[in-house]
C-alpha cells in the first residue's frame, strides 16, 4: 500500500481522560475538499465545465455564485453542447456563428429546433394524422430545406 500525499488524514483528539476516535469539527472542516473553482485557475474551471452537456451546465450554474459567474461569463463552456446541436442543425448553427452570435446564444436559439428536427427525422411523428395529435408538443418553425430532409426520411422508412 502506497502513501497518497494528496489525501488528508483525519485528526483525532486525545484528552487526558481518555482517547477519542471521533474527529473534531475543525478537523473535518479542514479535511473537507475545497471548491475546485476557487483553487484552480479560471481557465481550468472553464475546461472542466466545458465537458458538461447543456442540462448539466444549467444545473451547475445554480450551485454557487462562482460557478454561475464562470459558466455565464465564459462563452467557451457552451461550445461543446452547441456543436452537439449542430450535428442536427448544421446550417442554422453555422449561419448563427457566421453572423457573430456567441456559442451560448447559438445554443439557446437552436436547442429546441434541434430536438424537434431530430424527433421528426427519427420518425416520432410519422403516424400523426391530424394537428390535434400535436397539441401540447413544443413546435418550432422549420425552413424548407429541413422539411425536405424530413420528407426524404419519411420516404426512406
Amino acid at each position: 500500500m502506497q502513501h497518497d500525499p494528496t489525501r488528508t488524514s483525519p485528526v483525532f483528539v486525545v484528552s487526558k481522560r481518555r482517547a477519542s476516535l471521533t474527529p473534531t469539527a475543525e478537523a473535518v472542516a479542514a479535511a473537507a475538499p475545497e471548491n475546485f473553482a476557487e483553487t484552480l485557475p479560471t481557465e481550468m474551471s472553464v475546461k472542466i465545465f466545458g465537458e458538461l452537456d447543456a442540462g448539466s451546465l444549467c444545473s451547475a450554474s445554480g450551485t454557487c455564485k462562482l460557478w454561475h459567474y464562470i459558466i455565464q461569463e465564459s462563452d467557451q463552456v457552451w461550445r461543446r453542447p452547441c456543436l452537439l446541436v449542430g450535428a442536427v442543425c448544421r446550417r442554422e448553427v453555422d449561419g448563427d456563428r457566421r453572423d457573430g452570435l456567441s456559442w451560448k446564444v447559438t445554443l439557446v436559439k437552436n436547442y429546441t429546433r434541434s430536438c424537434l428536427k431530430r424527433d421528426w427525422l427519427r420518425g416520432r411523428y410519422s403516424h400523426v394524422r391530424s394537428a390535434e395529435e400535436l397539441i401540447g408538443r413544443k413546435m418550432e418553425p422549420l425552413d424548407a430545406e429541413t422539411w425536405g430532409e424530413i420528407l426524404q426520411a419519411e420516404l426512406d422508412r
